[in-house]
């Protein structure tokens, strides 16, 4: 299961540990994500509560951007790259927040790709491809591969048993 994305806390709801320059919030409950906060060198002298208010405060921030925040995903144009390699990672990185993608193979581990412009992907790389998301959503949409670069009309329904 994911952990939640840390929220304000009090100085009960959590345990602060110290390494180096970095903050280690852990909160009690462990549902909530453990946070590695970087404060720097004048982490030596703070209290944990002067942590924790710094700490809320960046909260506070990211709620905020977070709320006035529109996103709009970006779509290479058709005949255009849509990934590149990395090759200081080793792997296939998106270029932009769309990709139009066909699904090949039987269905067996050793059979199944997942082709991206003229790129054959294994499930691995394209697992790789995608944790350059971590942390992100995504939305998954079929569609017939005569279609891709089509925007497909969606219905909100269940599927028919």
């Amino acid at each position: 299961m994911r952990n939640k994305k840390p929220c304000r806390a009090t100085l009960d709801e959590v345990s602060i540990c110290r390494d180096a320059e970095t903050a280690i919030i852990t909160y009690h409950n462990p549902d909530v994500a453990t946070t590695y906060f970087r404060l720097g060198e004048k982490m030596a002298g703070m209290t944990d509560g002067q942590i924790l208010d710094h700490f809320n405060k960046m909260i506070e921030v990211r709620d905020m951007m977070a709320a006035t925040y529109e996103h709009v995903a970006v779509e290479v144009p058709p005949g255009q790259p849509q990934i590149e390699y990395f090759a200081a990672g080793d792997q296939w990185t998106p270029r932009g927040d769309v990709l139009r993608c066909i699904v090949a193979g039987d269905g067996s581990d050793d059979d199944a790709f997942v082709y991206i412009d003229d790129k054959e992907l294994t499930l691995r790389e394209f697992g790789k491809l995608l944790s350059t998301y971590s942390g992100w959503g995504m939305r998954i949409t079929f569609v017939p591969d005569d279609e891709l670069e089509n925007e497909p009309k969606i219905e909100l329904s269940m599927p028919e048993e």
